[in-house]
């Protein structure tokens, strides 16, 4: 197994990574196609996307984009093959692309989830946020949320954009600092 950079992927390889964003990600890229174009949108030299590969197929991959001039990187998208889940990868794939974000002078790292599906998977999900969101990020619970991934890699709750998408379906912004180890 290895980790390497999606530029050198060839078209197979690209086809099983979008269908790996589609069967991890459907509410964001519901079919092959879209993505299919989202790959190619970012598949470009100033954006980062490392796949972990193994015996040529793509297990798992993530990007970074750049922001606040290089300061801090978004992790954009990380998805993992189904029956691959929980076996470390998508922890690898984080890794690596924060060691990448380092080289490139990045401070911090941003990653957005948002609590989008059905009654939601967090303790931010249908609840006025705009009414003491200190407390609640203080007793904040992911229950089965991709947020709780993050806060075990050692990210925190570093803001909640309330009702980002719909009525208590917020956007959680989790952060890491990159330059203290």
């Amino acid at each position: 197994m290895q980790t390497i950079n999606m530029a050198q992927l060839n078209k197979t390889q690209i086809i099983q990574a979008a269908q790996i964003l589609t069967d991890s990600l459907p509410l964001g890229w519901p079919t092959l196609d879209d993505a299919m174009n989202e790959i190619n949108e970012l598949l470009v030299p100033q954006n980062t996307l490392l796949a972990v590969v193994e015996n040529d197929t793509v297990l798992g991959w993530g990007g970074i984009l750049s922001k606040y001039d290089g300061h801090v990187f978004e992790i954009h998208p990380l998805a993992v093959r189904s029956d691959r889940r929980k076996q470390g990868l998508g922890k690898a794939i984080v890794a690596a692309l924060e060691d990448e974000a380092r080289k490139q002078g990045g401070l911090t790292m941003l990653a957005c989830a948002d609590d989008e599906k059905g009654n939601g998977g967090t303790s931010f999900a249908n609840v006025d946020l705009y009414e003491d969101l200190p407390e609640k990020i203080k007793y904040f619970s992911p229950g089965t949320h991709q947020s709780g991934f993050y806060l075990k890699l050692g990210y925190k709750i570093i803001g909640v954009m309330p009702d980002a998408n719909g009525p208590g379906k917020p956007d959680i912004y989790l952060g890491k600092r990159l330059w203290l180890r």
